[in-house]
């Protein structure tokens, strides 16, 4: 039984490196299938390993306006689209103004601003863009969503870095239960495949440097693994009030039941190395959920592939669930890391997870980290009777979300 706050997710649009739509990145993720590529377009950056979204054509599929949006904003109005088709509305009859839009994104759009930049270096003032700053902040992608939808509630753009498509996820949740709206447009999109975001991370150490096979270089919870790969995509999911969408008799993926947050308070970019603000917001979407760790039948793990983010998850998750914690997996092994879109991409997921009672495989792990003493699905997906999952998103700054999601 759901409680008159718990909210039903009724539409899911995902755009990733799996597939343009649902339904392929469902199929691609399951299948286990890596996506990560040479990409020619980052030049001679020592790292030049991307997960790019295939064959997606903006004009094509949005119309000839694209041109004022940059590329995330691209991904996130296509991801709308498809989560309202899914959502069975009809954007030209809803009350826009009881429909919200929340869209976490990690950054600022590069692709405007470094183009601009250069002019600005060059002192080509007069062909500076006008539309550089409103096209490029990170609140563009909710604003292009809600232009192109008619939603005139409570919009904004969420950034809690690689936390930020979670996080929206469950802003959206308490707008709803706090009656701010009665239908949000929720999740997170990020186009970071850029030549200064790659030399940044590569600067960092944090991504994977496995050129002589790109394919296997996103290696969560391996043995050997050395980083991430830099990810586009986007996840939207349409969700409401449980009781508003049976009453328009609109099937639900799952119910987002939980969300809990927390901050580390501990460093700019390392997690705390005991967990405790994982612990925290588990805590947290537990009791929100009010459930027990009994009640957790699998985790959609952050899982960067990241040697010390691996690590400290993966504790943490043991030491938490001390009864033995439920199988694990990481869908960044297909997907690579789409950074402020990873948590709504892998919330859907996980809805996904529930509706199908399959727990999607983790990729190109071959061998398990000695170090990481967890139940991880690897090689193909487990069939399995789920009734709650837990989707677990941490970011740069501390920031910790977990989502708790209930079959429908």
């Amino acid at each position: 039984m759901t409680s008159t706050h718990e909210i039903a997710i009724t539409g899911i649009g995902l755009l990733t490196a799996a597939g343009t739509d649902t339904g392929t990145t469902w199929q691609g993720v399951s299948d286990g299938v890596p996506t990560a590529g040479i990409d020619a377009s980052l030049g001679d950056v020592p790292v030049p390993l991307t997960c790019r979204v295939p064959d997606f054509d903006a004009v094509a599929l949005l119309g000839r306006d694209v041109w004022r949006m940059d590329r995330f904003s691209h991904l996130a109005l296509a991801a709308a689209l498809e989560a309202v088709a899914d959502a069975r509305l009809d954007a030209t009859s809803w009350d826009g103004a009881r429909v919200g839009v929340i869209v976490g994104v990690g950054a600022d759009s590069k692709d405007t601003i470094v183009a601009n930049t250069r002019k600005l270096i060059e002192r080509k003032y007069a062909t500076i863009s006008p539309l550089a700053v409103p096209r490029s902040t990170a609140n563009a992608a909710a604003a292009e969503i809600c232009m192109a939808l008619g939603a005139y509630g409570p919009s904004m753009a969420v950034t809690t870095a690689c936390a930020s498509g979670a996080t929206a996820l469950g802003v959206a949740k308490d707008l709803l239960a706090a009656n701010r709206c009665d239908i949000a447009l929720a999740g997170g999109a990020e186009a970071p495949c850029h030549p200064l975001t790659s030399l940044t991370f590569s600067q960092m150490g944090a991504l994977s440097t496995r050129l002589h096979d790109p394919a296997g270089a996103s290696r969560p919870f391996e043995a050997d693994r050395d980083g991430f790969v830099l990810a586009e995509g986007a996840g939207i999911l349409v969700l409401e009030r449980a009781a508003d969408a049976r009453a328009r008799r609109a099937p639900a993926y799952a119910y987002l039941s939980g969300y809990g947050c927390s901050t580390d308070g501990y460093h700019y970019a390392a997690a705390h190395p005991e967990g405790i603000g994982i612990e925290r917001a588990l805590d947290a979407a537990l009791t929100d959920a009010g459930l027990h760790t009994s009640d957790i039948g699998h985790i959609n793990a952050h899982g960067t592939a990241t040697p010390m983010n691996d690590r400290i998850e993966s504790a943490t998750i043991r030491r938490y669930f001390h009864g033995g914690p439920p199988a694990v997996t990481s869908t960044k092994g297909v997907t690579g890391h789409t950074l402020g879109a990873a948590g709504a991409i892998e919330a859907a997921l996980a809805a996904l997870t529930l509706r199908h009672q399959s727990i999607p495989p983790t990729a190109n792990l071959d061998r398990l980290d000695p170090d990481i003493d967890l139940d991880v699905v690897a090689k193909t997906a487990r069939p399995s009777r789920i009734d709650a999952v837990a989707s677990n998103s941490f970011g740069f700054g501390g920031h910790n979300t977990v989502l708790i999601l209930q079959r429908a």
